[in-house]
């Protein structure tokens, strides 16, 4: 089924919309959860949860692009989940807890100053991107935001593996002198 299609099922609150997301992105959401958490079973629930998510954010939004939306959702809460798990084994310190729990009063989660970081950061870090050519930006893109294997990545894009490693350290440094010009200086 075609996305719109998908999207107007949300809109008609179809619970159609679920299924139809699962056929079409399923597997590609429990890669993205799979790659982060590894393991099945949180990954099978983040993937719940990312419909459930889906369900609750359509309407209002309407993404434009369903599969980025999806994959974003699955993969921002999947880290979530790991970082709540390795909270746990590692006893959850007091300081950490009591930060995550202060950071749930205030708007976001964060503070307005850390926000507009995180902002400018992003519209930066997506310049630099779109700079990039289309293969080194999709690699980057994989590895990074979606935390791919590398050799899973060298089969997506039938290249070797030390090639892909190459690209990224490249872009990496292409990266670091970027931010640098920008005023995002490396603090060592």
């Amino acid at each position: 089924m075609e996305d719109e299609k998908i999207l107007d099922l949300y809109w008609q609150r179809s619970q159609q919309a679920i299924s139809e997301t699962s056929l079409k992105y399923g597997a590609y959401c429990m890669r993205v959860s799979m790659n982060i958490l590894e393991n099945r079973q949180d990954s099978e629930e983040n993937v719940s949860d990312t419909y459930l998510h889906a369900w609750n954010a359509i309407p209002p939004q309407r993404p434009r692009v369903l599969a980025a939306f999806l994959g974003k959702l699955a993969r921002n809460l999947a880290l979530n989940r790991y970082k709540a798990r390795h909270t746990q084994k590692r006893g959850g310190d007091a300081l950490t807890l009591s930060l995550e729990e202060l950071a749930e009063c205030l708007p976001g989660g964060s503070q307005p100053l850390q926000q507009a970081e995180v902002s400018a950061f992003s519209r930066c870090l997506s310049d630099f991107l779109w700079q990039q050519g289309e293969e080194a930006r999709r690699v980057f893109i994989w590895r990074y935001f979606y935390c791919e294997p590398v050799a899973d990545i060298a089969r997506r894009f039938g290249v070797s593996e030390s090639k892909v490693k190459s690209m990224l350290l490249r872009t990496r440094g292409k990266l670091r002198r970027y931010l640098e010009s920008e005023g995002w200086a490396h603090e060592t």
